[in-house]
């Protein structure tokens, strides 16, 4: 599968399938007293999806992959000025 720059991209849906593997792998590990429940998470990607900070899967604000960090139960958005979550 080819990858693409893709604003509003999670991993997956740019194209990026080894990193999305790499990163669901990282997921599985979170702790889970330290891991947001599945509501949650996707209501957090689903606002991610709709934020122009996200390209193929990356938050430009941070840098982070954002199906990982809004894993985390004690994360936030990182948009300081606009936190979306």
């Amino acid at each position: 599968m080819e990858i693409r720059e893709c604003k509003r991209c999670l991993l997956l849906e740019s194209g990026d399938k080894n990193n999305h593997e790499t990163v669901v792998a990282y997921i599985n590990k979170i702790k889970p007293e330290e891991k947001c429940d599945e509501e949650m998470y996707k209501k957090r990607l689903e606002i991610c999806k709709n934020c122009d900070n996200l390209i193929s899967g990356t938050c430009v604000k941070c840098g982070c992959y954002v199906e990982f960090r809004a894993a985390f139960k004690n994360k936030k958005c990182p948009d300081s000025k606009m936190r979306k979550w």
